[in-house]
Order: C-alpha cells, then sequence, then structure tokens
C-alpha cells in the first residue's frame, strides 16, 4: 500500500500523519507539501530591480519548503511509516490538484488529509482543500478532522446519546 499523506506543518496535518501511522503501520508513504512560489507577482516586476530580491526570497521559501516537507517525513518514519518527503511549487488556487497529481505519480492506494473543520461563510467562500481532493479524485480519501474537532464532536455524541 502506498499512501500520499498532505502535509503543511499545522496541527492538522501532524494529526493525519498521527491517524495514517495507526490506521496503517508500516505502510510506504509520501508526505507532500505544496508550496505557492512567489511566481505570479514576480510576473508584475519584470525588468524592475526587486525582482532579483524575489528570486532571493522565492529560493529561501524552497528551502523552508523542502525542510518542511522533510520534517513531515521525519514524523511519518518515528510513527512508523516508510515515507519519504516531496515538495510540489504550485499556485495557491491549484492545491488540491497538485496533491491530486502526485497521488496519481505515486499510484497512491490512498490520500490522507487533515482537516481544520471550517464551517459557515469561511468554508463557503474559501473551499476546503481536502473537500476540492475528494471531489477531484477518484482515489480513496481519508479527511482527517482536526484533534479539536474530532473531541467537540465526540463531546456532542456523549452529551446527545445521554
Amino acid at each position: 500500500m502506498s499512501i500520499l499523506i498532505a502535509y503543511d506543518g499545522s496541527p492538522d496535518a501532524r494529526h493525519a500523519v498521527e491517524e495514517a501511522a495507526r490506521l496503517f503501520p508500516g505502510a510506504s508513504a509520501v508526505v507532500l507539501y505544496a508550496r505557492q512560489p512567489l511566481e505570479s507577482l514576480a510576473a508584475h516586476l519584470e525588468g524592475h530591480p526587486a525582482l532579483e530580491d524575489l528570486r532571493d526570497i522565492d529560493a529561501r521559501t524552497m528551502d523552508a519548503s523542502e525542510r518542511l516537507a522533510a520534517e513531515g517525513a521525519d514524523l511519518a518514519r518515528s510513527l512508523g511509516l516508510r515515507a519519504e518527503p516531496r515538495v510540489a511549487s504550485v499556485p495557491e488556487e491549484v492545491v488540491a490538484a497538485a496533491i491530486v497529481d502526485a497521488a496519481e505519480e505515486i499510484d497512491a492506494s490512498l490520500i490522507v488529509l487533515g482537516s481544520r473543520g471550517r464551517q459557515g461563510l469561511r468554508a463557503l467562500l474559501s473551499g476546503s482543500t481536502s473537500t476540492h481532493v475528494m471531489h477531484a479524485t477518484a482515489r480513496p480519501t481519508l479527511i482527517v478532522p482536526s484533534k479539536p474537532l474530532a473531541d467537540a464532536r465526540r463531546a456532542a455524541e456523549h452529551r446527545a446519546a445521554r
């Protein structure tokens, strides 16, 4: 079994790695960090002296992105998964597509993502990466709710059962 785990360094992503390791001990995993490069801004600065500064910043963010992906893979390995890091550079609006593409590339048996559990207007306006991935792939997708959201849901279920 090969798992693709979307990872952004957040507590929700760390929780998703933990759950993937708990549910699929010893599985092979690719831990993907999808970064948003500064290219769209750079297009507007063609010929401007600030462009070189922007390229330097983007190179440093790529280094940070690689460290973040490595951090996620290290966490996964510490929990028993056979994991490798990967970085995809994508515009913000296509993070979900990058996750789906990476899953296709490695022929993932499962895509794992953390979810913050946004609701209401904020969720409606921004959507969620996990929802976009779920609707864009034919591959099985495991969306792991954040710990606070899962705890709140368990508490609500417990109160309702009384």
